[in-house]
């Protein structure tokens, strides 16, 4: 349901696979509805349905009464008279090197916030739905995001902090994001489970709760972490993550890597690998790559072989010093 980010989230959305409704409608309402249409049409025929809202995404825009009332909240609390950016490095992309990244260090934006509480409303009248179908103990749910919050550029929308910089780095605030599962008879609620996961873990993990065989050629680097959601030892090894290009929000080329408690962060561009303990340093703000050297050598050895086996490209040294200047001869 998601072909591509509209232009607006309220009439007219400007997407090409499903036409614009009544005035006054908003995008998250409409994608609820027809996914709620969808599952009380199918009768009894087993479902899997893939909903990707667009919220929370930019454009930054929500229904008037919820902006209206985190402005007021915003006032009311001392928020809106507070400077939420903060002016950093300059951004690395040639087309924006004149500017500057802007972080939000303060989370006062009140359209963002309405989109917030939309989606939280939406996602429920989903699950009524489910209620109300006589699904809901014989369904999977999983809600989760595609990455962190949009913290650094586009109008710097949201802060992840204690979690460091946000959507387009390879810290924690890029790519930490939540994942909620909700397994009536399996998933005790409540349950907290402290190992870290990827969505490439999905596919395993969903074959193997509605009993079907793995299919190893389409999850290389999927892990069933059935086990955990069942309270069960589970260990899910190292995780990896390849950014090899600069992005819009500032972000630089990277690789990196989490095991247990240890995450390391390799630079494309040269500069030393960093180190974080992040259980105890969830911030990312005390490197201990020179008190560890021997650790971090023994991390990268896998983020190297990860990125040989899967042939990931790495970024080359460009030959124009300007944009769009000639090369030489």
């Amino acid at each position: 349901m998601r072909p591509g980010t509209p232009a607006e989230l309220v009439l007219p959305y400007g997407n090409p696979t499903l036409p614009d409704g009544p005035d006054g409608e908003y995008l998250t309402d409409r994608l609820t509805d027809e996914a709620i249409a969808l599952i009380e049409a199918r009768g009894d025929r087993p479902f899997f349905l893939n909903l990707w809202h667009y919220a929370v995404h930019v454009p930054i825009q929500a229904p008037p009464e919820p902006v209206a009332k985190y402005e007021a909240k915003a006032r009311d609390t001392g928020l809106a008279q507070i400077d939420p950016f903060e002016t950093g490095e300059p951004v690395p992309t040639w087309d924006k090197r004149d500017a500057r990244v802007r972080r939000r260090s303060v989370q006062s934006d009140p359209a963002y916030a309405a989109m917030v509480e939309n989606l939280d409303g939406n996602i429920g009248r989903l699950l009524d739905a489910l209620d109300r179908t006589g699904d809901a103990e014989d369904t999977i749910v999983v809600f989760t995001s595609d990455n962190g919050g949009l913290s650094t550029a586009e109008g710097s929308s949201t802060s992840n902090l204690p979690l460091k910089q946000g959507k387009g780095w390879t810290e924690d605030g890029g790519i930490r994001v939540p994942l909620i599962v909700r397994w009536p008879g399996v998933v005790a609620a409540g349950t907290r489970i402290s190992e870290p996961v990827t969505s490439p873990d999905f596919y395993p993990t969903l074959l193997a709760a509605t009993g079907l065989p793995p299919i190893p050629d389409q999850h290389v680097d999927g892990v069933d972490f059935g086990p955990a959601l069942r309270g069960e030892p589970f260990a899910r090894g190292p995780l990896f993550w390849h950014y090899p290009h600069y992005s819009n929000q500032g972000g630089r080329p990277s690789a990196a890597i989490r095991d247990g408690r240890w995450k390391l962060i390799v630079s494309f561009e040269g500069d030393p690998a960093r180190l974080y303990d992040i259980v105890a340093d969830p911030g990312e703000q005390i490197d201990l790559a020179a008190q560890r050297p021997e650790l971090a050598a023994r991390m990268r050895e896998p983020l190297s072989r990860w990125l040989d086996d899967t042939k990931a490209l790495l970024p080359e040294r460009n030959r124009q010093p300007e944009p769009f200047a000639e090369l030489p001869p």
